[in-house]
């Protein structure tokens, strides 16, 4: 197996469910890790390289939001929530607290997969974007990101940022004054059709936001186009 196809954590007190996921994965490449709640997820986050994990809410001794919380407190590897609610507010709910994706039960397969190879792709192939030398550096202002390096400064500090976080702000600063709406950024990042994704997106934004503006209520940089979408101002 190739180091891209990458290893993979399921995190859920079904077992049935993670066997069944496994054999999805293991059937397109992938190195399956198993885990059945989030005490043991972490355990093995620490032990194990992980590319991606694919974590249920709802599990005893340590529920999937609380355990990617405390991975995303060292880790910024894509983690896509699964749930069997299907409201807005827990998709939000997820997304705000750190997760990259999120896909409700019961999935297709094909949607899994898609969803799993869309953000390998862009954790491991992170400054993909454009045809910009890799070891250039995009500055704006008080912003600079390091292209090789994969990593944001904020007045010289550095800014911890997810993978999702991380190709969004990429894009942004590519292209400075450029207005993307949210379906474009969708697209671009996830590397795949959007539609009715404003709410993912904003989440992320907002997120964003608050890691790089002194103010996130009134940005210097990160600006909404009401109507049209977003972009980074232009700053000398």
């Amino acid at each position: 197996m190739g180091e891209a196809e990458g290893t993979i954590l399921v995190v859920d007190d079904d077992k049935d469910i993670v066997r069944a996921i496994a054999t999805l994965l293991e059937a397109e490449g992938y190195q399956v890790v198993k885990a059945y709640d989030g005490v043991e997820a972490l355990d093995i986050v620490v032990s194990n390289e992980v590319h991606l994990i694919l974590i249920d809410v709802m599990m005893p001794r340590l529920d999937g939001l609380s355990a990617m919380m405390k991975i995303r407190n060292s880790k910024n590897i894509p983690i896509i929530v699964l749930s069997a609610k299907s409201e807005d507010s827990d998709k939000v709910l997820g997304l705000s607290m750190g997760a990259d994706d999120y896909i409700t039960k019961p999935y297709s397969p094909a949607e899994l997969t898609a969803r799993v190879k869309s953000n390998l792709r862009r954790y491991i192939h992170l400054g993909s974007i454009g045809a910009i030398n890799p070891d250039d550096s995009i500055k704006i202002g008080g912003l600079i990101i390091n292209i090789q390096e994969k990593q944001l400064t904020v007045d010289g500090e550095t800014v911890k940022l997810t993978a999702t976080e991380y190709k969004i702000i990429e894009l942004l600063m590519r292209y400075p004054g450029q207005i993307f709406s949210a379906e474009k950024i969708y697209e671009n990042v996830w590397d795949e059709k959007g539609y009715a994704v404003e709410n993912t997106v904003m989440v992320h934004i907002r997120h964003i936001r608050e890691k790089i503006e002194i103010n996130p209520k009134e940005p210097k940089y990160l600006k909404v186009v009401w109507g049209l979408g977003y972009k980074i101002e232009k700053t000398p």
